[in-house]
């Protein structure tokens, strides 16, 4: 089994700052791509941003310039800088990971319970 848990979720003023960490555990063999999505109140859930096994980097227009999405292979962590947060950042925050698993062949998409970032004045 595989777990994703997150931490770094809160409150904070708009043009503030907060760091997210997922870090993945269990019975992992290899981890593919890792990243974040979103999901509004009333809104449908959108990727954040995604990081490949290589460091590749892919991001919302909405974040880009703003957030940076980097891992720590070796601790199995994921982690989201969030830089000059909006209002409309407002959000619960889902890590995910496309893990292979000890003695599986394919990779399978875990994720994380949500963490809520809140952005207001």
């Amino acid at each position: 089994q595989v777990q994703l848990v997150e931490s770094g979720g809160g409150l904070v003023q708009p043009g503030g700052s907060l760091r997210l960490s997922c870090a993945a555990s269990g019975s992992i063999f290899s981890i593919n791509a890792m990243g974040w999505r979103r999901q509004a109140p009333g809104q449908t859930r959108e990727l954040a941003a995604e990081i490949s096994d290589g460091g590749r980097t892919t991001y919302a227009d909405s974040v880009k310039g703003r957030f940076t999405i980097s891992r720590d292979n070796a601790e199995n962590t994921v982690y989201l800088q969030m830089n000059s947060l909006k209002p409309e950042d407002t959000a619960v925050y889902y890590c995910y990971a496309d893990v292979v698993a000890q003695g599986r062949a394919l990779p399978l998409e875990y994720r994380g319970q949500g963490t809520q970032v809140t952005v207001s004045a």
